[in-house]
């Protein structure tokens, strides 16, 4: 019997009302998010921190208070171990156990590493819960544990997942949830789907990471899986912050355009796996706002794929692959691991 550690990255979120600014303050100062040298960086989260707290705080209060992140990244978890426990390992078969590691508050990846530690794998696998590559995401979530193993002192083999934007489990995931809701923006018209993903900053971009070059391919395998004959469709990006150019179209500014063209909006969170403040307050109640006054006949948008059986077992596919040497870890790039000439972790 192998016993496998499966490690899921992902973002974090404040579990209370005081957890905001601090949780602010490891965001903006990650070296990764704002490339400048301290204490230039520690001194520029502190004050970013402490000027959008209040905002963040209002943002939060829609959600009770806390972020929903945690709990529903837990429920992937469970849902992940039993696709992957097919045979129980009192029968011989191998033991899997999740372990989570946010990014920028709790569990962090200390905590995780001595969890880890203490479970005592024979191999390790991290599984980013970000389906496209970026510097800023999956790159900064698998430095800050490679730091916090050496903490710990773990020494057991360890494979990375890099990423899987065009994951057939992952797109089928989104298609269930999309075809209803086309079916019922249609009855105000044709609509237009937004895919809508986190922006970055053009910079980060033109420094060759392959984010946005990633959810282009997301976008693009889901209309293509989907076969819609003459699908009106469009990429953009949201969450702006700062004076920097960042990359486009924005999601408002489609939005806006919607409302001048006076066509019904199916918008797909195409770079989420999951519910958190930047669909369930942005998506559902800022961007709904916008379309009303913008006069778009219909908005709705369409869930994450969450805990979804295809997205799940895409997602136990894609360890089972990565473990046993039958499928790349950057799958379809053995020879250029990025469309661009970014080096995969």
């Amino acid at each position: 019997m192998t016993k496998t550690a499966i490690v899921l990255f992902n973002l974090g979120g404040p579990d209370t009302p005081a957890a905001v600014q601090p949780f602010l303050f490891n965001l903006f100062n990650d070296p990764a998010i704002i490339r400048l040298p301290n204490p230039f960086r520690w001194g520029l989260a502190k004050v970013i921190s402490k000027r959008r707290a209040p905002i963040a705080r209002e943002i939060y209060e829609n959600l009770g208070g806390g972020s929903p992140l945690l709990p529903n990244t837990k429920v992937q978890a469970k849902a992940l171990e039993a696709a992957l426990m097919t045979e129980e390992p009192e029968s011989g078969g191998d033991k899997f156990k999740t372990f989570i590691a946010m990014r920028y508050w709790h569990p962090f990846s200390d905590e995780a590493a001595r969890e880890v530690k203490a479970y005592d794998p024979d191999q390790i696998l991290l599984l980013p819960l970000y389906p496209q590559f970026s510097t800023t995401t999956t790159g900064s979530s698998v430095t800050d544990w490679n730091r916090s193993a050496s903490k710990a002192g773990l020494t057991a083999p360890t494979k990375t997942v890099c990423c899987y934007p065009s994951d057939p489990g992952f797109v089928s995931e989104v298609i269930a949830r999309l075809r209803p809701a086309l079916n019922k923006a249609s009855e105000a018209g044709k609509p237009r789907v937004l895919f809508s993903a986190h922006g970055l900053p053009k910079k980060i971009v033109e420094a060759g990471d392959p984010y946005q070059e990633q959810v282009e391919e997301s976008a693009a395998a889901v209309v293509d899986a989907l076969n819609e004959p003459e699908l009106d469709w469009v990429i953009c990006y949201q969450s702006r912050v700062g004076p920097l150019e960042w990359i486009g179209p924005s999601t408002d500014s489609e939005i806006e355009r919607a409302g001048q063209d006076k066509v019904p909006l199916v918008v797909v969170p195409i770079a989420f796996v999951s519910e958190h403040s930047e669909t369930l307050v942005e998506l559902d109640i800022e961007y709904r706002e916008l379309a009303e006054k913008q006069g778009v006949p219909a908005y709705i948008r369409v869930p994450t794929v969450n805990d979804g059986s295809a997205f799940i077992e895409g997602l136990a596919r894609r360890v089972r692959g990565a473990l046993d040497g039958t499928a790349s870890l950057c799958p379809g790039r053995e020879q250029d691991p990025c469309p661009t000439s970014w080096n995969r972790v």
